[in-house]
C-alpha cells in the first residue's frame, strides 16, 4: 500500500507486508489506522504515522476482496472468496462474527452510517442486508444479473447504490429492500460507485473506462 500526501501527491510512505496482491484499503474515521484485505487471505492494519503493521487478521479461507471499518473505528468487516463476510474488533483484532449467506464471493462490503447494519455485494449477483449485533441477514436485495462488484450506503443510510457486471447501477430502498431506480449508460462492468457527501449525486467507475456522475 502507498500513502500520498493529498495536496502535492507526493509518495509518503510504503507499506510492506502482505505476500501478494493488495485489493482492499480503508482508512479509520480518525485517520490513524488502515485497514487492508489482500489475497494472501489476510487483513492488516497499519499506523499512519510510522507505516508498521500493528495486526494481522487470519480467519478466511480465500481471497480478502473487501473490508471496511465502522464509523466508531471499533469494528472491521471484511468480504471474501470463501463466501463469507467476518467482523472483526479493530483493537484486538480479534474475529467476533462470521456472517453466511452468499453462495460466491463477497466482492463488496459497506457500514451503515449508524454502524448498525452492514451491506454486502456478491458474485451471486445479489446484495444482503446484516445486522452488525447479531450478525443475522435481514435483507436480500435481487435484481442484477451480473456480479455485484460495489455497493455504497447513501449518507442519511435511507439507500444503497450498486454496481454490477451487467453494466449497470442500481439504487435500492435500504429499509425495505426495494429497488428504486436503474442507472444505464456504461457499456462494461461497474466496478465502483459511491454517494456523494449530501448524497444528491453518485459516481461510477467501469471496465469501459470511464467515471460517470449521476
Amino acid at each position: 500500500l502507498k500513502i500520498w500526501d493529498a495536496e502535492t501527491g507526493q509518495e509518503t510512505l510504503t507499506l510492506k507486508g502482505h505476500t501478494v496482491l493488495v485489493y482492499s484499503a480503508s482508512f479509520s474515521p480518525d485517520g490513524k489506522r488502515i485497514a487492508s484485505g489482500s489475497w494472501d487471505n489476510t487483513l492488516k492494519i497499519w499506523d499512519t504515522e510510522t507505516g508498521q503493521a500493528t495486526l494481522t487478521l487470519k480467519g478466511h479461507t480465500g481471497l480478502v476482496y473487501s473490508v471496511s471499518f465502522s464509523p466508531d473505528g471499533k469494528r472491521i468487516v471484511s468480504g471474501s472468496y470463501d463466501n463469507t463476510l467476518k467482523i472483526w474488533d479493530a483493537e484486538t483484532g480479534q474475529e467476533t462474527l462470521t456472517l453466511k449467506g452468499h453462495s460466491a464471493t463477497v466482492n463488496s462490503v459497506s457500514f451503515s452510517p449508524d454502524g448498525k447494519s452492514i451491506a454486502s455485494g456478491s458474485w451471486d449477483k445479489t446484495l444482503k442486508i446484516w445486522d452488525v449485533e447479531t450478525g443475522l441477514e435481514t435483507l436480500t436485495l435481487k435484481g442484477h444479473t451480473g456480479f455485484v462488484y460495489s455497493v455504497s450506503f447513501s449518507p442519511d443510510g435511507k439507500r444503497i447504490a450498486s454496481g454490477s457486471r451487467d453494466t449497470t447501477l442500481k439504487i435500492w430502498d435500504a429499509e425495505t429492500g426495494q429497488e428504486t431506480l436503474t442507472l444505464t449508460g456504461h457499456l462494461n462492468v461497474v466496478n465502483s460507485a459511491i454517494f456523494s457527501p449530501d448524497g444528491k449525486r453518485i459516481v461510477s467507475g467501469s471496465y469501459d473506462n470511464t467515471l460517470k456522475i449521476w
